[in-house]
């Protein structure tokens, strides 16, 4: 018998191994004999960050919350009403957006290609009539590349909906992973409501400061920065949290299916060791995307106002942005599944997927364009009730003009956002089939024999020599 594959504490007995593969938990690692790390907090440090950021927001929510929401003149509360309501909106929302991409995945994969074509032509058509020619010269070639690869992968379709009806039948095989990513989301929504509180509160009216002498006025970026890093800093968090919680459950149910169950042992020790344990790797890769966007969101605050400069910084920190959060979608996965440390874990997947050969199998991400899809419609739903909330209350009169535009972005962030995190978990469980396809092919083949042939058989069809 073969060596036992070890998923962050659950020990099975593998068959031998005949295919000269690559050894489990590290794949590819220059430390092939190590084992997973099973005990020890990894990243404290980032998870103390964590901490005094969430700290801090609630501080100051505390301290001028309370006076804010009590006056009766105060006429930025209407916007933390607005917070809630929306975030409970996005959360009902979700959770059709997530019985479509489990009811239709091929459908749902073919729309999100269609999107992304439809978006690129309207941005085209846009910069030529608003923008200038350059931009629009540069729409029309994003809009060619765009149909191109929408013409090209179309056939491969059946490849990504096989892959999700596997992550499907994982998920379902393991029901309580959606309960926590409510959880999660249900944290997401009440975080959302204490940081507008203290903005609104504490700090809206310090992001502004105007000049008595010419009238003028300019933001206060430093603390725009700031206060856009706390807010991405914690999603970012959340939403990886979800991530890792289902790709330890995934990992489980692949070679121990006996502890899979809807408050199966796979589901309760994956959550907790998210929390506890993996929770500073979280936190590790989730600043360093935060800190990309929120520069992004300070780049388009000061677009108009500083041209061309200020546009390719922007498009730069969204391609940085980009390529960290496609190595954080790994890397996570061995956070979930073998307890690495962050910078060891993005390491250890990476060799694995050069090791077998896969670079341009996960490069080919189309479950998450049906996932983007699905979460910019409900954004703009949720943005769209946003704005007649603003117009049939009354208390929004006295506003600034403005304040349907910041009704409406109010909603689209926040089902935007909510929506990203309960959708997490479909995507996460397709990352993670990936992963353990790489890392354990017998293993799955051993205890889910239909799946396995399925996905075999798919794999060799768009991907010959791949398996």
């Amino acid at each position: 018998m073969g060596d036992p594959v070890i998923v962050q504490g659950t020990a099975v007995v593998a068959p031998p191994r005949n295919d000269g593969g690559v050894s489990y938990g590290g794949a590819g690692v220059a430390e092939t004999n190590q084992e997973p790390s099973k005990t020890g907090c990894k990243d404290p440090i980032f998870a103390i960050l964590f901490y005094m950021n969430i700290s801090a927001i609630c501080v100051v929510a505390v301290i001028y919350g309370k006076e804010a929401m009590a006056s009766q003149e105060s006429e930025y509360a209407e916007f933390v009403y607005a917070a809630l309501l929306f975030g409970v909106a996005s959360f009902l929302a979700s959770g059709v957006g997530l019985f479509m991409l489990m009811a239709f995945p091929a459908s749902m994969i073919k729309a999100g290609l269609i999107f992304s074509v439809v978006m690129a032509l309207v941005f085209t058509v846009y910069a030529f009539m608003f923008i200038g020619m350059i931009f629009g010269v540069i729409g029309a070639i994003f809009f060619l590349i765009t149909v191109c690869y929408a013409f090209y992968v179309w056939k491969r379709i059946p490849f990504a909906a096989v892959n999700m009806l596997t992550a499907g039948t994982a998920v379902q095989a393991n029901l309580g992973v959606i309960v926590h990513a409510v959880f999660f989301t249900l944290l997401e929504i009440g975080w959302f409501v204490i940081w507008a509180i203290a903005v609104v509160a504490g700090w809206f009216e310090k992001t502004t400061t105007c000049n008595d002498n010419d009238h003028g006025c300019s933001q206060n970026y430093g603390l725009l920065f700031l206060l856009f890093l706390s807010l991405f800093f914690t999603q970012q968090v959340l939403q990886s949290c979800v991530h890792v919680t289902v790709a330890g459950t995934v990992g489980t149910w692949w070679v121990a299916p006996n502890e899979s169950g809807f408050c199966s042992r796979g589901v309760y020790n994956s959550f907790i060791r998210t929390i506890t344990t993996s929770f500073g790797s979280i936190c590790f890769g989730s600043l360093l995307v935060a800190i990309l966007q929120a520069l992004k969101t300070l780049a388009s605050a000061m677009a108009q106002q500083n041209g061309l400069v200020v546009c390719i910084a922007e498009c730069i920190l969204d391609n940085l942005q980009s390529l960290l959060g496609y190595f954080n979608r790994w890397a996570f996965i061995y956070v979930g599944v073998y307890g690495f440390s962050y910078i060891k874990s993005g390491k250890s997947v990476m060799q694995l997927f050069a090791d077998r050969g896969w670079d341009a199998i996960i490069a080919d991400d189309l479950v998450g364009g049906a996932i983007f899809l699905v979460c910019v419609v409900i954004g703009l739903i949720i943005g769209g009730i946003g704005v007649a909330y603003a117009k049939f209350n009354p208390n929004f009169d006295d506003l600034a003009q403005n304040s349907t535009i910041a009704v409406f972005l109010i909603g689209f962030i926040a089902g935007l956002f909510i929506c990203s995190i309960l959708l997490s978990t479909v995507a996460s469980g397709v990352n993670t089939v990936i992963v353990m396809f790489a890392d354990a092919p017998q293993e799955f083949e051993q205890n889910h024999p239909e799946l396995s042939a399925k996905m075999r058989a798919c794999w060799e069809e768009f991907y010959p020599g791949s398996v």
